[in-house]
């Protein structure tokens, strides 16, 4: 063995019983999870996002590389500059982008080009992808496994907001780069996911959905 390794700590065997429990709590805790449309503008303190996304820096990823970059935008300009230029992609996807399979697949959803959560919710975190790291002014290091990685951790950051009692919400205009220039991110960078993030708003309303059951999303051998 290669290399310089440290001893496995607070790793914790637990009974059976226990683990049981613990699977069947997490099954419950996140079949909660809803993605909502409307926030409430009421603040939250930011040592908790910081908290959030510190858990989702500890993601697996593709030889340690780390290859993501948080922003957390709460400043109210720059959310209202995000949601122009995001409504101006989103106004061409309905518009002519997408396929009318796709806006079909949408109607239960009511949703449209109109994005009024990206100014009202106190914060959006925009994830970013890492394709190289820049080591000095002439040198990169490859990222491996970059999108593999960075889902990975977008996926504990959005589970992480949820046991905080946040509500989330997956943004994803295509394109995405006018987060580049409006967050003033480098061009090795490029926006994986924007993840609104508030407290719902009084009274709001999600769609009437089921989710596939066990057999339908997996198999045992």
């Amino acid at each position: 063995m290669s290399g310089k390794f440290i001893p496995l700590k607070n790793y914790k065997r637990f009974s059976e019983e226990e683990m049981l429990n613990r699977s069947q709590f997490i099954n419950d805790f996140l079949q909660t999870r809803r993605t909502v449309r409307e926030f409430s503008s009421q603040e939250i303190p930011i040592e908790i996002i910081e908290n959030c996304i510190k858990a989702a820096g500890s993601a697996p990823s593709g030889a340690n590389k780390q290859p993501w970059h948080f922003v957390i935008v709460k400043n109210q300009k720059l959310k209202k500059e995000i949601r122009v230029a995001a409504e101006k992609e989103e106004n061409e996807f309905y518009n002519g982008r997408a396929t009318k399979e796709w806006l079909k697949d949408l109607e239960p959803f009511e949703t449209n080009a109109d994005k009024p959560f990206l100014e009202e919710a106190p914060y959006l975190i925009v994830v970013f992808e890492e394709k190289f790291t820049k080591t000095d002014s002439e040198n990169i290091s490859k990222n491996y496994y970059v999108k593999e990685s960075v889902g990975i951790a977008a996926g504990m950051l959005i589970t992480a907001l949820h046991y905080c009692g946040l509500a989330t919400l997956t943004h994803t205009p295509s394109p995405m780069n006018f987060l580049n220039k409006i967050l003033n991110r480098p061009k090795n960078e490029k926006p994986f996911l924007l993840l609104v993030v508030g407290y719902p708003k009084e009274g709001t309303k999600v769609p009437d959905i089921s989710r596939k059951s066990f057999n339908e999303i997996a198999d045992v051998k």
